[in-house]
């Protein structure tokens, strides 16, 4: 009883200035680690979202398989997919993609032309990778792989509350012979 009632003595003597000061810091603490989460959460996104275009573009620019019997070559698609469902992210929110790449073809003579879009992605296949520009370099054929995301974040009580960012994703691989 008597450590009670040093405690109540204690606290009786302060004036509170400790429980304002708190007050007013926790909830900008709080909002400060929430961002963290939230960015930490798109650029994790965006990151897994080039990974499975480079893997869409790797699976896409091989040719395809004359030995494999009756197995089905890989869909660069369902490998787009996979590697979004793999880190736990809807492949259903990539919306129709507006930023498609408008590449220059590999086959002569050398003219631009628009990418197929199949299920919101964007695959162009026998696209001239470097810049037709350029006369000393050899020219590479391969496959560009591009698509969009959608992310929305929940920051309560900031600008950023319900903000969509759309994130872009694009990926070349050269063909193999």
């Amino acid at each position: 009883m008597l450590i009670v009632k040093q405690i109540a003595r204690r606290l009786g003597s302060a004036d509170g200035a400790e429980i304002a000061e708190a007050a007013l810091v926790l909830p900008l603490v709080f909002m400060l680690l929430l961002g963290i989460v939230w960015f930490g959460r798109a650029f994790n996104i965006y990151a897994t979202i080039q990974q499975a275009a480079q893997q869409g573009a790797i699976v896409a620019a091989r040719s395809p398989c004359a030995t494999c019997g009756d197995t089905i070559p890989s869909d660069p698609i369902s490998t787009i997919r996979g590697v979004m469902q793999a880190s736990s992210i809807d492949p259903a929110q990539i919306p129709v993609n507006s930023n498609a790449p408008t590449p220059f073809s590999c086959v002569p003579p050398i003219v631009t032309f628009t990418c197929p879009v199949s299920g919101n992605i964007s695959i162009c296949k026998g696209a001239l990778l470097n810049s037709p520009l350029k006369p000393n370099q050899t020219p590479q054929c391969g496959t560009i792989v591009s698509f969009q995301y959608h992310f929305q974040f929940y920051l309560p009580f900031t600008s950023l509350n319900l903000q969509q960012i759309t994130l872009s994703a694009e990926a070349q691989s050269r063909m193999e012979n």
